[in-house]
């Protein structure tokens, strides 16, 4: 009797204790555990990333095979997996201060001051022409532009081209030579500059689109029935319907890259239409844009009403749109795909289906880098090499098992390459009706509208609706109930503190200041929301 409890009592915790135990011995690279592994593999290439386990182990075990059956070398990938890309942003920051610290000391003999530490990474700094006129702080950026300060890391792999943009323009990036050595694969038949408005890589080559992506709804048809919602073609005003509220599943802005981007979307879709209706009357266009700002910004905040919750991870939102936890829910394509496959039936059927809205979202890349001062430069080219050749490129979308495919499961990831769009391959395609090249003109991208504003924009959602999302919730709560009188909903789309042009300044202003202040800052604006969407409620009631 209780004997026998206590003994399986005392196992249970005692196997609970190894499991614990040895997490950080099973999450160390495979080399580090198996000698002989260690004894054969040449080189280690380290890599830091926001990719899947499946991506990750996918292109581990064909780049080493490749590199076996082309040079008889044996190599391993460390992969460095720190959460999203603002977690990885963080940590390039942090290292790179440390390691130019350390040079700037140590080696130069010099004064690590305020001004030497906020200018040596300084994306905005404009240097002098003559190094003799070099503040300390120009002095600083120009050693460290010129360096080979490194921090142990070798590429940057993957997370939308904003992360990419600012890292390359801070001088963590550099020009891994890719583009000098395969020069044809960088023309408008194979690897174009851009394609609807969104660069494709950057133009000195510090960064490189290596696969593509967009953006989309995915939903749960049975519960949109449920509810009495018809949705064959879903567009993003779906998401904002006040039949779906708390039934939307979105993922955190501030957390990742790539879903600030989605929003950037909705954005610019509101201010192509607003430019295109002023463009009809003769009207002028830079008021047109403003407008659009603000529709899509009280789009966004009637889709952040609808949400359940923000989630800290992405695949989270198909996943519980699969099992019926919510109705529907804004993700990128790959994800969307993937849960689409997984829970397909024996007839073919999907309780999941992933649609990108039609003149919704442009097809932008998730680009690779070295990063400088990479210790294994000569084998990141090599994967570099791999990753954008024909043999690279078809592990993104081939199906599992076919020639030259991904062993386990298709990644759903389509290729940047054009000339893989073509019969001979796309017969192996897990998607080979998605034509990202021929549906790009459909949406064009703006860079001159909103890329400026890409900070602003997270910085805004965080404020209009992730931390007063209780109050937004009561406020829209409120409207529904008593059929959204016009003068509440005035007030709740108020967004004249978060308008276009303070997006475009102040915001951005605030960004370049210390946390702390931009915290403040915040904290303000949240606070301004609170106030507002009470005010909603009150109005509603009356």
């Amino acid at each position: 009797g209780n004997g026998s409890h206590a003994v399986t009592r005392f196992l249970f915790i005692l196997l609970a204790l190894v499991a614990i135990i040895s997490v950080p011995f099973l999450l160390k690279p495979e080399y580090e555990h198996d000698p002989r592994l260690a004894r054969s593999a040449t080189q280690i290439l380290n890599i830091i990333t926001p990719h899947s386990e499946s991506i990750r182990s996918e292109f581990t075990a064909a780049f080493r095979r490749h590199m076996r059956e082309t040079e008889s070398r044996e190599v391993f990938i460390e992969w460095r997996v720190p959460g999203g890309t603002s977690e990885i942003e963080k940590i390039l920051d942090t290292e790179y201060t440390f390691a130019f610290q350390h040079r700037w000391k140590g080696s130069l003999g010099r004064d690590w001051t305020p001004e030497v530490a906020a200018a040596f990474s300084d994306r905005r700094l404009v240097l002098p022409a003559d190094p003799a006129e070099d503040t300390p702080g120009e002095e600083a950026r120009r050693t460290f532009l010129d360096s080979d300060v490194g921090i142990g890391i070798d590429l940057f792999f993957g997370g939308g081209a904003y992360p990419f943009i600012t890292n390359s323009a801070k001088g963590y990036l550099v020009d891994s030579g890719l583009a000098m050595k395969h020069p044809d694969w960088f023309t408008d038949e194979i690897i174009p500059k851009e394609v609807g408005g969104e660069p494709f890589y950057d133009p000195d080559y510090r960064w490189l689109g290596c696969c593509l992506s967009t953006f989309g709804i995915c939903v749960n048809d049975d519960v949109l029935d449920r509810l009495g919602v018809v949705a064959e073609a879903p567009n993003w005003d779906l998401l904002g319907d006040p039949r779906l509220f708390k039934e939307v599943a979105l993922a955190d802005p501030t957390v990742s890259g790539t879903v600030t981007k989605a929003f950037e979307m909705i954005l610019q879709q509101q201010m192509r239409r607003a430019v295109n209706a002023a463009e009809k009357n003769g009207q002028s266009s830079e008021k047109a844009l403003a407008e659009g700002w603000a529709a899509g910004l009280n789009l966004i905040q009637r889709i952040g009403a609808n949400a359940r919750y923000y989630a800290n991870f992405s695949p989270k939102i198909p996943a519980d749109v699969a099992v019926g936890n919510a109705a529907a829910g804004m993700c990128i394509d790959y994800y969307g795909r993937t849960y689409n496959e997984l829970l397909r039936d024996v007839s073919g059927d999907s309780r999941l289906r992933f649609v990108t809205p039609l003149g919704g979202s442009s097809t932008s890349v998730d680009p690779i880098a070295l990063l400088r001062g990479a210790p294994n430069a000569e084998l990141a080219l090599k994967f570099l090499e791999f990753l954008f050749s024909q043999e690279g490129q078809k592990l993104w979308d081939y199906r599992a098992g076919t020639e030259g495919g991904p062993e386990r499961r298709a990644l759903r990831r389509l290729p940047v390459r054009k000339d893989l769009y073509q019969e001979t391959f796309l017969a192996q395609f897990a998607d080979p009706d998605v034509m990202p090249f021929e549906n790009a003109d459909l949406f064009h991208y703006e860079a001159a509208w909103t890329a400026r504003a890409f900070g602003a924009i997270r910085f805004i959602i965080k404020s209009m609706c992730l931390d007063p999302h209780e109050e937004l919730q009561a406020a829209w709560a409120a409207l529904i109930e008593n059929d959204f009188p016009a003068e509440a909903v005035a007030v709740f789309e108020k967004v004249e503190r978060v308008n276009y042009e303070r997006a475009l300044n102040e915001i951005a202003d605030i960004l370049k200041k210390p946390k702390r202040q931009q915290s403040l800052h915040s904290r303000d604006l949240s606070e301004h929301f609170r106030r507002q969407y009470r005010r909603v409620v009150t109005l509603a009631k009356s």
